[in-house]
């Protein structure tokens, strides 16, 4: 992934820089201290990713989010609590509270790297390749028997054992193909291929106990009955 960097503290800019040095699949293209002067590279170059700095001086970083091309991913960093809500509410990818260390950084890369390529559905195909930790792992969706979202990652339970991945629940019920997966609780996707049999609004595959939501019940049975 090509990122660029933008904070007004210059020791900010050096610290990012070093920290994204040291991460193989991800190339700093260009570090500003100032939000305009950066807007010439977005134009002319491709940017996958743009760490940005919150609170500064000419246009903060929630303004300047407002007037970029939305693919762009962008990770907030700030020294200011306050502002996350609001930086998820522009749909960014994370949120980096200072003092921000080398680990916590990483993390927040995987999760652009995983809304970039975590899930590439082959809609022709019977198959899908999600990334985990740093491989793209394909997965049969026959081989998939349910996925349940933990409060980072979501697990997907195969034939063969678990998959994990930083991907969201919400990106899955989109991607997945509906005449195969259906999402019955907030934190569970089901294979209905391999729903052994249902009692009490509890779904058994391989011997796990799978609630069905009440927000998802209805959709549920109707697919069940149709």
């Amino acid at each position: 992934m090509t990122c660029i960097i933008i904070d007004d503290e210059p020791l900010a800019v050096d610290l990012l820089t070093s920290y994204a040095s040291k991460i193989e699949d991800l190339e700093v293209i260009g570090n500003f201290n100032n939000p305009i002067d950066a807007l010439k590279l977005l134009r002319e170059n491709t940017v996958d990713l743009l760490f940005l700095d919150i609170q500064m001086p000419e246009i903060t970083g929630v303004e300047f989010k407002k007037i970029i091309n939305p693919d762009i991913k962008v990770i907030f960093t700030t020294a200011y609590s306050e502002y996350a809500l609001e930086s998820y509410d522009l749909n960014a990818v994370d949120y980096l509270l200072k003092p921000i260390t080398f680990q916590r950084f990483l993390k927040a890369v995987e999760k652009a790297q995983s809304k970039s390529v975590d899930a590439i559905i082959h809609e022709s195909n019977d198959y899908i390749f999600v990334k985990t930790e740093y491989r793209h792992q394909k997965l049969l969706f026959s081989n998939i028997l349910y996925l349940k979202g933990l409060s980072d990652y979501v697990a997907i339970q195969t034939k063969d054992g678990k998959v994990l991945t930083l991907q969201n629940m919400k990106d899955f019920e989109q991607s997945l193909p509906k005449n195969k997966f259906i999402r019955v609780h907030k934190s569970y996707i089901v294979s209905l291929e391999h729903i052994e049999y249902i009692e009490r609004n509890r779904i058994i595959i391989q011997g796990e106990h799978i609630p069905i939501g009440a927000t998802y019940k209805d959709a549920f049975w109707a697919k069940i009955n149709g």
